[in-house]
């Protein structure tokens, strides 16, 4: 039987010893390669809450829930999420065609920079909301590099440089991701303008004909199958 309390992770560390990975580079940040993770298969859990900032690029995923949606995806996704957020899936371990990386962040390594505060006005980190970020795959190997970059300078020798380095990569990834967000709205918001306009077309071409002197004004149930008619259509 599934525990319905959500498992709480609260460390670095304790992500890596979850996995089964070796102990983390850093103690406030790690970056995990999805592709070679093992699959734990821990069919007793349905919700996860980090109490640390996550930030994700997945492919081949089934059943992951983020915001207030359901993702089934073969394609670049990037998903964030903020220290104590629900997360939950279809307890169905790791799928094994699973590609991608997470971020971990603990809020400590943000402590005493201008990233602190500025991370809180993300919008996407928000619990409230309902949708994934989907790139194309320029803006992916745009995103890719900078945590490339990250990587690179924790997995070296840490210096009084290392954390500013981390941070003026990070914020750079958080600004594209909000630019990738503003293009998908833009985007939606152009094709949802189309889909609007042709549905007009087919009502007025409706009251237009024959078929308002046969069938009268248009009913909620032939107002569904105008609608229906065009989406098979388009």
């Amino acid at each position: 039987m599934a525990n319905s309390t959500p498992f709480r992770v609260q460390s670095i560390s304790q992500i890596h010893q979850l996995m089964e990975l070796p102990k983390p580079h850093h103690p406030l940040i790690s970056i995990l390669d999805l592709k070679g993770l093992r699959n734990r298969n821990d069919t007793d859990i349905e919700a996860v809450v980090f109490e640390m900032y996550v930030i994700s690029m997945k492919r081949g995923c089934e059943g992951l829930h983020y915001g207030q949606q359901q993702y089934d995806f073969n394609e670049g996704l990037m998903a964030f999420v903020s220290p104590g957020q629900l997360l939950r899936g279809e307890a169905n371990g790791v799928p094994n065609n699973l590609e991608g990386w997470m971020l971990f962040i603990h809020p400590d390594f943000l402590w005493n920079t201008t990233l602190a505060q500025k991370i809180k006005k993300y919008d996407y980190f928000g619990y409230a909301t309902n949708e994934a970020l989907f790139l194309s795959d320029k803006e992916e190997t745009v995103i890719n590099d900078l945590v490339k970059n990250i990587k690179t300078e924790y997995d070296s020798n840490i210096d009084k440089f290392s954390q500013d380095i981390i941070i003026s990569n990070l914020e750079t990834l958080l600004n594209y991701a909000q630019r990738f967000y503003e293009r998908q709205f833009i985007t939606r918001k152009i094709t949802n303008h189309h889909i609007l306009n042709r549905f007009e077309e087919i009502l007025t071409a409706y009251l237009s004909n024959e078929d308002m002197l046969s069938k009268g004004l248009p009913t909620e149930c032939n107002t569904w199958h105008i609608v229906c008619t065009y989406l098979l259509n388009i």
